[in-house]
């Protein structure tokens, strides 16, 4: 919890090298009163020195990759998983594909660079960009799947573009190869092609390093084509795929190549292409990579920021915009006005702490300072495996300068040494204390703060948000039942009740789990409307409860506009209407709803209703809280918290219908007591026992890790008494301790006839409930199970 009031907003756009090395900074280094945010469409970013190891096989993925989630949380920040689409840079507010835009006071971009593809008819839809690499490698593991599941080695893989970039991934491909082929038994691999405009490899460095890298692709087979521009790709036809041979158009020869089956049918996942060069060269492949010039977002330019021809943002010596001081920018996506540099990982490595220091200093009303970035840098590049003595060892060329030497073992151990230090400092990372430090700006709020009415937010902060969302969103829904509201401004809502229906009431508040505050209010209103889904009854209108961090009344109007902007998002995809609410200042973010629902009495479900010989099914996974207690230590990792919010986001509307259709008569929703605690509530008020499947338990990805490594929510321990109703507890069980595991926003637990719980289960899942499972069946209370009515069991009847 940072205690200081926020003062300053410093976002940053983009996971890439320079900002994990300023997160970091600022993690060791807190400045008082600055919120800072972290802009980003992936939760883990690849690192780029590690990349080509990654494709040889020499690495696993959490290696080579930063997990950005527990950075931010160690910087005590916020973290946005969306795409950024461009800048609003005279109200400085970044614009979203998703989400109401956010604003900034100092913004610093590092986003990276795109292979200019779309300029070569066909690259655009065949051909797969390297960058962003964190979507090539979705692509990548989907081509490895695809040759792993070849019953020959017929296909033919292509690179184009000879830089550096395109040099390591063909050799880290091939040795990638070389390893499924031990592994498979096939007496060959899949063909490699590359393709180079240039007449020399890796022509940003010395010829030397080009003519060693030439020697050892020849050597290794790679069928290398200099001087050929590739003009254009095509798809061949699936009905009549030509053999895979390389021809010449226009010069009237033929190339046959050592790998061509003219006879042999396409396999039927394949979608050939064929590639064409300038001179007349065409050659069929199987997959194409792209690895060309690089470029930039457009929106960069859109937004009105100064960029050099390639569309690259202009920086000055202090990595700041020399068109908008309020921004700055590092790594790829940055082109410094007097010292150009090639798009290179290790300048943006070097530039992380001085962009750090800078935004630092800004921060603090002081002046940035100059930064020069070296002109002689080592490269270290990998060249696959070779074999030696029936084995495959893994080598690199050094180079630097007019030097180059190798490849040899040992500068790929070097190369590993390098990378894996620089990994390290982004692992095993141990959480801050908060930050209690004087803030730097004299405009800041009392430190006395007032409680009772003294506490409440003032009346500008809450309008001016209001007037926000009424803007940015669609219209205000309108429902007849309402029929005073947050339009009129009397002292209390009102609302009706149809005739012949009864209101369902509920209320729910809690602190900030995460710290996105667009996302939490998402969650926080998904989690009380769950209560009112869980008897059957639809949302007619909600009240908000909110708690401001101390700050500038800028800063809590941004924070209520975010909160209550997911919030009201939620609301709306339910029909339901936020009619008033309450908010007042405190040390930390907390958000909750009062909610009012509609039904009939006799189709009301309630906890009491379950009946022998009926299924339990579970709408949504467990792990929420011990997830939550490990990304607090920071050893959570970022793809597992992103799969809790992904679940939490989900709303138990949709589970009604089909819930409804199956004949449910009792149900409940999983929340702050866990499974086991709100199953017991449902068996007592039953009079039933249960039979228990701990193995058919749905659980989100990394709880189970979690849980054993002994990350437990504090209110754990007390859900853990609910044990007492269990036979013979198996508390070795893996899962056990996930029966106790509090959930926020948890899935819904119902329980239906025997005969139509497989139906029921597929009407969940078509409805979105990928997760939904049958967890345990309905039985009659006996005397022998009248203390203990859990028993677990790994077998289920349906």
């Amino acid at each position: 919890m940072q205690s200081s009031p926020i003062l300053k907003d410093l976002v940053l756009i983009g996971g890439g090298h320079s900002h994990a090395i300023v997160l970091k900074q600022f993690g060791m280094n807190p400045v008082p009163g600055v919120q800072l945010t972290l802009i980003a469409d992936v939760s883990h970013t690849p690192y780029s020195g590690m990349l080509p190891g990654y494709i040889a096989g020499a690495y696993q993925f959490d290696e080579c990759h930063i997990d950005l989630r527990p950075l931010c949380e160690l910087a005590q920040g916020q973290m946005i998983v969306d795409r950024a689409i461009g800048l609003d840079l005279k109200e400085n507010c970044v614009l979203f594909a998703n989400r109401p835009p956010i604003a900034f006071d100092l913004l610093s971009i590092d986003i990276g660079s795109t292979p200019a593809a779309v300029t070569v008819p066909g690259a655009a839809e065949y051909a797969i960009p390297v960058k962003p690499i964190s979507q090539f490698l979705q692509r990548w593991d989907q081509v490895i799947e695809r040759i792993g599941q070849q019953s020959d080695s017929s296909m033919r893989l292509a690179v184009v573009g000879g830089g550096a970039g395109g040099v390591e991934l063909i050799l880290g491909l091939q040795a990638r190869l070389r390893q499924m082929q031990q592994t498979s038994g096939q007496p060959s691999i899949p063909e490699l092609h590359l393709f180079h405009k240039g007449d020399r490899l890796v022509p940003e460095r010395h010829p030397r390093l080009g003519r060693q890298l030439e020697r050892v692709m020849r050597d290794r087979g790679i069928h290398l084509h200099l001087s050929e521009t590739v003009c254009e790709i095509r798809a061949v036809p699936a009905q009549s795929p030509p053999g895979l041979e390389g021809r010449k158009e226009n010069r009237g020869g033929s190339v046959t190549l050592s790998n061509s089956t003219p006879d042999s049918p396409a396999q039927p996942s394949q979608t050939l292409k064929e590639i064409h060069c300038e001179s007349g060269l065409t050659i069929p492949v199987t997959e194409v990579f792209w690895v060309t010039q690089a470029s930039a977002a457009s929106w960069l330019a859109d937004s009105g920021l100064k960029t050099d021809d390639r569309g690259f943002l202009l920086v000055d010596d202090r990595l700041r915009s020399i068109s908008h001081p309020q921004v700055f920018a590092a790594g790829d996506v940055a082109s410094m006005v007097n010292h150009p540099r090639p798009k290179a990982g290790v300048f943006a490595v070097r530039q992380g702490k001085p962009l750090a220091n800078n935004l630092r200093r800004v921060l603090q009303g002081k002046d940035p300072q100059p930064f020069k970035p070296q002109k002689e840098f080592l490269i270290l590049v990998g060249t696959g495996d070779f074999p030696e003595a029936g084995q495959l060892k893994r080598t690199a060329i050094a180079s630097r300068g007019n030097l180059s030497f190798g490849p040899h073992p040992i500068f790929w151990k070097w190369k590993d040494s390098i990378d894996r230090r620089f990994m390290e400092k982004f692992t095993n990372l141990k959480p801050m204390m908060s930050i209690d430090a004087k803030p730097f700006a004299a405009d800041v709020p009392p430190s006395m703060h007032c409680a009772g009415c003294g506490s409440k937010v003032g009346s500008s902060v809450l309008q001016l948000a209001l007037n926000r969302i009424n803007q940015s969103r669609p219209p205000v829904l309108n429902r007849p039942d309402i029929l005073i509201g947050l339009d009129a401004p009397d002292d209390a809502a009102v609302v009706s009740v149809p005739s012949g229906q009864v209101m369902v009431q509920t209320v729910d508040y809690f602190r900030s789990l995460l710290s996105d505050p667009f996302i939490f209010g998402q969650i926080a209103a998904n989690h009380a409307l769950s209560d009112l889904f869980a008897m059957g009854a639809m949302p007619q209108s909600a009240l908000a409860i909110v708690t401001l961090p101390y700050g500038t009344t800028t800063k809590q109007e941004e924070t209520l506009y975010q909160v209550l902007s997911g919030a009201i998002e939620m609301l709306h995809q339910a029909n339901a209407v936020l009619i008033g609410g309450h908010t007042i200042e405190g040390g930390e973010l907390a958000f909750g709803l009062s909610c009012n629902g509609l039904a009939t009495a006799d189709q009301l479900w309630k906890k009491g209703g379950m009946q022998p010989g009926q299924a339990l099914i579970l709408t949504k996974p467990l792990g929420t809280g011990t997830l939550f207690a490990a990304n607090m230590q920071l050893r959570a990792k970022g793809r597992w918290i992103e799969g809790a919010i992904d679940s939490m986001r989900l709303s138990n509307q949709f589970a009604i219908e089909p819930l409804r259709q199956s004949n449910t008569t009792a149900c409940t929703d999983i929340t702050g007591f866990g499974l086991l605690g709100h199953l017991i509530e449902m068996v007592n008020a039953s009079r039933v026992a249960i039979d228990l499947d701990l193995n058919a338990l749905p659980i989100l990805e990394g709880a189970k890790e979690t849980v054993q490594q002994g990350f437990l929510s504090s209110l754990h321990p007390q859900n853990f008494g609910a044990s007492r109703f269990i036979q013979n507890p198996p508390v070795h069980h893996p899962l056990y301790p996930l029966l106790f595991d509090p959930q926020t926003s948890g899935g819904l637990l119902a329980s239906v006839p025997g005969d139509r719980a497989r139906d029921c289960l597929a009407a969940l899942r078509n409805a979105g409930y990928e997760d939904s499972r049958i967890v345990g069946q309905v039985i009659s209370a006996t005397p022998e199970n009248a203390a203990t009515p859990i028993r677990i069991t790994n077998t289920m009847p349906y």
